[in-house]
């Protein structure tokens, strides 16, 4: 390998045309999406022709770029028409479609040449004499089965010159690479062909049911037992790690959650490359500070998946959650006037006079204030605004700029749980 770092590209979700936005202002290198045909999540906000050519647009514009998922595996007659849609999108501009059905890769290549193909990490590439075989079939990019650890990555990039993306932060599927069938047998929702019903999501108990419908729990009645439900990956402190082995392309899940996360993480990890592949001190430096960041947005706890090794019972959510910070996404900034340093939001949540807040954006930047001089619309001073959507005015005591955010902050401390099993604790 070279000793001269290569910088990845930064890959955000983008579950609705909002979100591709936001991730790109937030410095999200590419965004992938969904179409209306062919991917695995029918229930995320899938993208128009209309407005999928908007976003490409809009990427290109700022030097972005767009791939649209289509990794479902198809049955008998779910092919058809997909050579037409693959033209559709070859001739929008569209960078790359992701997929894992070999058939959906022949007629792709076949009646869209010229498209560029991302192989899914549904098809589970472990091992490089598989990137090889994907190049020969034209790939340029293997997404990485997660079930890789970074010594096997590590190899991977040496004997090989195909493209790695990496999955760095979000969702685990309890199931290999993702190729569950317990939805189809729980709620007759197809996992792979887009209908998952998270059914690993759910809670469990075992119960001794005697005379039919009564049931009686073996264990006590236990508030929350996610028997099935790993913890969310995040790798943002072994950034080295990756760029060092070669990783291309830095994936975040994360396509149906909300443009407060998409923000955020993208914010952090596009931070980090950056200070990473100026030095190692200037990582190391905002590293702690990342951390805490993404903490802001989590929803369950963090682990680092299967790259150091193989998860156990610790990167599962058995028993009651742990607690995890509670910021709420309020508001987005829509102008700014310096000269009476008030800014106009469009309200997300409830905003009360007096929260205190955060205000960030991208570039990573962040202050923190209390909610003052809140008006309406009309302009009337206001002590509470419980309906989202509308157009308020706060006084700031720092410049704010169109399409910052903002998020209430809980006063007190917050334990926060490592990996490890120790905690720390920080200011909410």
């Amino acid at each position: 390998m070279s000793n001269i770092k290569k910088r990845p590209e930064v890959l955000s979700p983008a579950g609705t045309l909002e979100k591709l936005k936001v991730a790109i202002d937030y410095g999200a290198d590419a965004v992938f999406v969904g179409g209306q045909a062919y991917g695995l999540r029918s229930r995320a906000g899938n993208f128009s022709m209309e407005e999928l050519q908007e976003g490409i647009d809009y990427a290109h514009a700022r030097g972005a770029k767009v791939y649209v998922a289509a990794n479902m595996v198809t049955h008998e007659g779910n092919e058809i028409g997909a050579g037409e849609w693959f033209c559709q999108l070859r001739d929008m501009g569209l960078d790359a479609v992701i997929v894992s059905d070999p058939a959906l890769i022949v007629i792709c290549s076949t009646e869209a040449p010229g498209l560029e193909i991302h192989l899914s990490t549904q098809a589970s590439s472990t091992n490089y004499e598989t990137f090889e075989f994907w190049k020969a079939m034209g790939l340029t990019r293997v997404v990485l089965a997660r079930e890789v650890n970074m010594a096997e990555l590590a190899e991977i990039r040496k004997r090989t010159d195909v493209e790695i993306e990496a999955f760095v932060h979000g969702a685990m599927c309890i199931s290999y690479s993702g190729r569950c069938v317990l939805s189809n047998h729980m709620s007759h929702r197809d996992a792979n062909r887009g209908g998952c019903s998270q059914s690993c999501r759910w809670k469990y108990d075992l119960y001794d049911m005697p005379f039919g419908s009564e049931r009686r729990s073996l264990k006590g009645e236990i508030p929350e037992e996610y028997s099935m439900s790993s913890v969310d990956m995040c790798m943002i402190e072994h950034i080295p790690d990756l760029i060092e082995n070669g990783v291309d392309s830095l994936k975040i899940e994360g396509r149906m959650k909300s443009i407060h996360y998409v923000s955020t993480v993208t914010n952090c990890y596009k931070a980090a490359v950056d200070a990473y592949m100026e030095s190692s001190e200037a990582f190391y430096a905002i590293k702690d500070e990342l951390i805490d960041e993404l903490w802001k947005v989590a929803q369950r706890e963090l682990a680092t998946g299967f790259y150091y090794g193989i998860p156990t019972e610790n990167e599962q959510l058995f028993g009651a959650r742990r607690k995890i910070p509670q910021y709420k996404f309020v508001g987005e900034v829509v102008s700014f006037d310096t000269d009476s340093m008030t800014a106009t939001i469009r309200q997300r949540n409830v905003i009360m006079e007096g929260d205190p807040i955060e205000c960030y954006g991208p570039g990573f930047r962040h202050f923190e204030a209390v909610i003052k001089d809140l008006h309406d619309a009309n302009g009337q001073k206001i002590d509470r605004a419980p309906n989202p959507m509308e157009l308020l005015t706060i006084s700031l005591p720092r410049e704010v700029k169109p399409g910052d955010m903002i998020r209430a902050c809980k006063e007190g401390l917050v334990n926060l749980y490592q990996k490890d099993g120790t905690s720390k604790t920080i200011r909410a």
